[in-house]
């Protein structure tokens, strides 16, 4: 470590000593770090705006992609039969369509959630933070606010779906 100038005086010497000690290991810490804070580009795709931004495949079916999109939720929030389960009751409410809707309107997306309550479930399961499309018809939105309910509270309002609930007197063949 060099603490003095080569040249000058001891005012001028006092003014080149170099970072040493807690303040060298803060600026070797700080400096890439800001550099490269500034030099990231800002695009989403880049920054990520929260859980499961996946992007579909090449040649990927809107269904596998859902279904990707399912477990990457799952991944996050545990629900009670794992992804298999979850994937089994969005494929008897929706038949893994996002855009699926009851005849009447009155159901939507994914996972089939009443139209009426979806803007509070939105409210309520997202953050602001995660840039989600606020339509129950986004598979992405639909699949979030699901499982974190889900997570949270249970199937409940599902537990009628398909065979899913194997347990459940309604529902009686296997979930394989």
């Amino acid at each position: 470590m060099r603490e003095t100038a080569t040249r000058g005086s001891a005012a001028t010497a006092a003014r080149l000593i170099l970072v040493r000690g807690p303040r060298r290991t803060l600026a070797r810490l700080l400096v890439p770090t800001v550099a490269l804070c500034l030099l990231m580009p800002t695009t989403p795709a880049f920054a990520g705006t929260g859980p499961c931004d996946i992007t579909r495949r090449q040649d990927e079916t809107v269904r596998s992609k859902m279904r990707r999109l399912i477990r990457c939720a799952t991944g996050h929030w545990e629900v009670r039969g794992g992804a298999r389960r979850a994937i089994c009751v969005a494929d008897a409410e929706s038949n893994l369509d996002p855009r699926a809707e009851s005849a009447d309107g009155d159901f939507l997306g994914l996972y089939q959630h009443l139209a009426t309550a979806w803007p509070d479930r939105y409210d309520n399961w997202t953050r602001r933070a995660w840039d989600l499309n606020r339509n129950a018809l986004s598979g992405r939105s639909n699949t979030i606010v699901t499982i974190r309910m889900v997570n949270a509270n249970g199937w409940g309002p599902w537990r009628g779906a398909g065979d899913c609930f194997p347990q459940d007197p309604r529902a009686p063949a296997a979930l394989g």
